[in-house]
């Protein structure tokens, strides 16, 4: 793998960083759990290395009901007090608190736009500035790093691979929303 540089050259092989590259990094997704886990996975990486997270993963869909949406909106203080007492996920009550209030948002996209993934579509393409615009009016602990990363890690950014990555030329013909956008004109990244 001559070439690669970042996430590209170091994940292959990695036991908790090559599984996450080779399977899912660049996926489209269009479920709602999946996008909700992406979206709290990157708010709960700010400030750690992605590595405490993959290996944080399952403690914190232990401790958010595997990510249910629904369950998760339905939170009040007494299931905040118990995630910030769970030493399996990342103790931070902000974050805590936007899992909640980002279910509940999630829930909004369902009845505006028929789902999380569906309010994607609805605004891409765009670039990343909007984005984060959008995010920030609409969810809770979104900065432009979060913003990116997770919208990178679902293909509607462009970036997730290195173009000399095996996994690159998997993901495009999975045909990623920032593929189609670029074939259709779109260079606004």
């Amino acid at each position: 793998m001559s070439g690669l540089t970042g996430y590209c050259a170091a994940a292959p092989g990695h036991p908790w960083h090559g599984p996450y590259h080779d399977g899912e990094y660049g996926v489209p997704a269009r479920d709602d759990r999946v996008l909700f886990e992406r979206l709290m996975l990157e708010i709960n990486q700010a400030g750690l290395s992605w590595l405490t997270i993959l290996k944080k993963r399952a403690g914190f869909a232990a401790a958010f009901d595997g990510w249910d949406v629904d369950r998760v909106a339905a939170y009040g203080p007494d299931d905040v007090a118990r995630l910030l007492s769970d030493p399996a996920i990342i103790r931070n009550r902000l974050k805590v608190e936007a899992a909640v209030a980002n279910a509940r948002a999630v829930q909004g996209l369902r009845e505006s736009h028929g789902g999380f993934s569906a309010w994607l579509d609805a605004h891409h393409p765009m670039g990343k500035a909007h984005w984060l615009r959008l995010f920030k009016r609409t969810f809770r602990f979104t900065g432009g790093e979060i913003v990116g990363e997770f919208l990178m890690s679902l293909g509607y950014l462009p970036g997730a691979h290195h173009p000399d990555c095996p996994v690159a030329a998997r993901v495009a013909r999975l045909d990623p929303p920032w593929i189609v956008a670029e074939r259709n004109g779109f260079i606004g990244y």
